[in-house]
């Protein structure tokens, strides 16, 4: 009957009939996320190759802590709207 290789050319065109309208919108898509992908492989590899005692320390935020008791039972520890495994 056919082959693999015609069945891959046949899926192909059937998928460019069916979705040539946002054909270029998905290959703009992928070509941006393979770039991105390679620029943090690359990114990746030259960590790798720096000695640790030339990287640069992780950049700190400062922000706030906040604690919020909005359960009700005291418990500070327990997140809103979370339920806990222990039956009793």
């Amino acid at each position: 009957m056919f082959g693999l290789s015609e069945l891959a050319i046949i899926l192909i065109v059937v998928i460019a009939v069916l979705a040539a309208k946002k054909l270029p919108e998905l290959t703009r898509s992928a070509g941006k996320s393979a770039r991105i992908l390679k620029a943090e492989a690359r990114a990746m590899k030259d960590e790798e190759r720096t000695p640790p005692e030339d990287r640069e320390a992780p950049r700190v935020i400062q922000g706030e802590a906040v604690r919020r008791d909005d359960t009700g039972d005291g418990d500070p520890g327990t997140a809103p709207g979370a339920r806990g495994t222990s039956q009793g």
